[in-house]
C-alpha cells in the first residue's frame, strides 16, 4: 500500500512504526529484567537446577493459558487496548516477583505465573499490529520490530548486570521496573492505528480466513515449527546462558550476565541487519544461514574449553537466533486476508517454544548436565534446515508485490 509523505496517513502510519518499536522494546525490558537478576533468585531460594526449570515452567504454563485466548480477545478489543490492559498486568506480575523475593517465595512464583500469562496475550496482540504496519508500508519491518524487542532485553540485561555489580536489592530494581512497564505502555499504545479500521484491507476477491482454518493450513503449520524452533533457540539462551557460564567456567554472577548480555546483543543486530540479509539471501537463504550460525554457536557455547570461546559461541548463538521467528511471521503475512488468523496461529506455536524450551533444557540437565542439555539447540537448529522452503515468498504475494512496484513508489524511508 502506497502512502504519501507528508500525509495525515503517513504521519499516522509512523507514530503507530515508532509507537511499535517502543513496545517490543517494553515487553522485552520486562521479561529480562527478571531474568537477569535469575542467578540471585536461585541463591535466595536454594535452587538446583531442575528446580530452576520448573520454576521456567511457571511462565510457561501461564503462557500456555494464554494462547487459546489471546487470538479472540486481541479480535475483540484491538491491539491497542489489549496491550494497555496485559502491561498493566506485566506490571502486577513483575511487582509480585519483587514482593516475593523480599518478603515471601510463594508470592514470586505466583508472580511468574502472572507474568508468563500476560505475556502471551502481549505477544499476539503486539505481532499482530505490527504485521498490519508492514503489510500497510508493504515492506519487511518484521525483523526489526522484534530487535526492538531484542533491544529492550539488552537493556534489561545491561541494567541488571550493573544492578549486580552495584549490590542493588533484586525487589527495588524489578519493581521499578514493574512501574515502568505499566505506566510507559499505555501512553505508547495511543499512537496504535484504530482497530477494526482496515490497517491492511485484503484485495477484491479476498476472503478473510478464520483462526481455526488456520490451524489446518499446512504451510502455516510449517512457519509455526520455523517459529517453534528458533523461539526455543532463543528461550533457551536467555534463560541459561548466565548461569552456564557461572557453572561451567566458576566465574561471578556479574560475569554470568555480560555473557547473557553479549547474546541479547547479537539477538538485536541480527534481527536490526535482517532485512539487508533477506534482500541479500532472500528469506530462504536468510534462514539457512541463520540456523547454521546458530548451530555453530552454541556447540562452541557448550564445548569450548575457555570463558572467551563461551562470549564468541554466544554471539555466534545469537545472532543465529534472531531471525526466524519475524521471517515465519513476515511469511504468515504474505496474504492480508488470511494474516491475521495466520500470524496468531504462528506466535502461538512460536511461543510455546520461547517458554517450553527453557524447563525441559533444565529438566535433561538435571540428568546430563546444563552444558551438554544445551546442545540439544544445535540438534533442532539442524532439523530446522528441513522447513526452509516454507518461507517463501507466494506466488500470490509477488504478484500484488508487483502490482504495488508498478504504482507509484512509497516515499517513507
Amino acid at each position: 500500500m502506497n502512502i504519501h509523505s507528508g500525509s495525515p496517513r503517513a504521519r499516522e502510519t509512523m507514530r503507530a512504526v515508532r509507537s511499535t518499536h517502543l513496545v517490543f522494546a517494553l515487553l522485552g525490558l520486562a521479561g529480562s529484567s527478571w531474568a537477569s537478576r535469575l542467578p540471585q533468585i536461585r541463591e535466595r531460594m536454594d535452587l538446583d537446577t531442575a528446580s530452576v526449570g520448573l520454576l521456567l515452567l511457571l511462565i510457561a504454563v501461564g503462557g500456555l493459558v494464554a494462547l487459546p485466548l489471546a487470538g479472540p480477545f486481541v479480535a475483540c478489543f484491538g491491539p491497542r487496548r489489549a496491550v494497555t490492559a496485559v502491561a498493566v498486568l506485566v506490571g502486577a506480575g513483575l511487582g509480585a516477583v519483587a514482593s516475593g523475593f523480599a518478603l515471601w517465595p510463594p508470592l514470586l512464583i505466583a508472580g511468574l505465573f502472572v507474568l508468563g500469562t500476560a505475556t502471551g496475550f502481549w505477544d499476539v496482540a503486539v505481532t499482530v499490529h505490527a504485521a498490519a504496519l508492514e503489510r500497510r508500508l508493504d515492506r519487511a519491518l518484521m525483523p526489526r520490530f522484534f530487535a526492538g524487542f531484542s533491544l529492550g532485553t539488552v537493556a534489561g540485561a545491561c541494567l541488571g548486570a550493573l544492578m549486580a555489580v552495584l549490590r542493588v536489592p533484586v525487589s527495588l530494581h524489578v519493581g521499578a521496573v514493574a512501574l515502568l512497564v505499566a505506566l510507559l505502555t499505555p501512553a505508547a499504545v495511543r499512537h496504535f492505528l484504530p482497530w477494526p479500521a482496515p490497517m491492511s484491507a485484503p484485495s477484491r476477491g479476498t476472503v478473510r480466513e478464520s483462526g481455526a482454518h488456520a490451524w489446518h493450513d499446512p504451510r502455516t503449520m510449517l512457519l509455526g515449527l520455523v517459529a517453534l524452533a528458533f523461539a526455543l533457540a532463543e528461550g533457551a539462551g536467555s534463560n541459561w546462558i548466565s548461569l552456564a557460564v557461572i557453572d561451567r567456567h566458576h566465574t561471578t554472577a556479574a560475569v554470568g550476565t555480560l555473557a547473557y548480555a553479549a547474546f541479547l546483543t547479537a539477538v538485536t543486530l541480527g534481527r536490526w541487519l535482517g532485512p539487508l540479509i533477506v534482500d541479500r539471501l532472500g528469506r530462504p537463504g536468510a534462514l539457512r544461514a541463520a540456523a547454521c550460525a546458530a548451530c555453530l554457536g552454541n556447540v562452541l557455547f557448550a564445548t569450548g574449553p575457555r570463558l572467551w570461546t563461551g562470549f564468541v559461541g554466544a554471539l555466534l548463538w545469537g545472532a543465529g537466533a534472531a531471525l526466524g521467528f519475524p521471517l515465519g511471521l513476515s511469511a504468515g503475512s504474505d496474504d492480508p486476508g488470511h494474516a491475521a488468523a495466520r500470524v496468531g496461529v504462528i506466535t502461538s506455536i512460536g511461543y510455546c517454544g520461547y517458554v517450553c524450551g527453557p524447563p525441559l533444557i533444565g529438566v535433561l540437565a538435571d540428568r546430563t548436565g546444563l552444558a551438554p542439555a544445551l546442545l540439544a539447540i544445535a540438534a533442532v537448529m539442524a532439523a530446522s534446515l528441513t522447513l526452509t522452503s516454507a518461507v517463501r515468498v507466494t506466488s500470490r504475494a509477488r504478484k500484488q508485490s508487483a502490482n504495488a512496484a508498478a504504482a507509484t513508489p512509497n516515499p517513507i524511508p
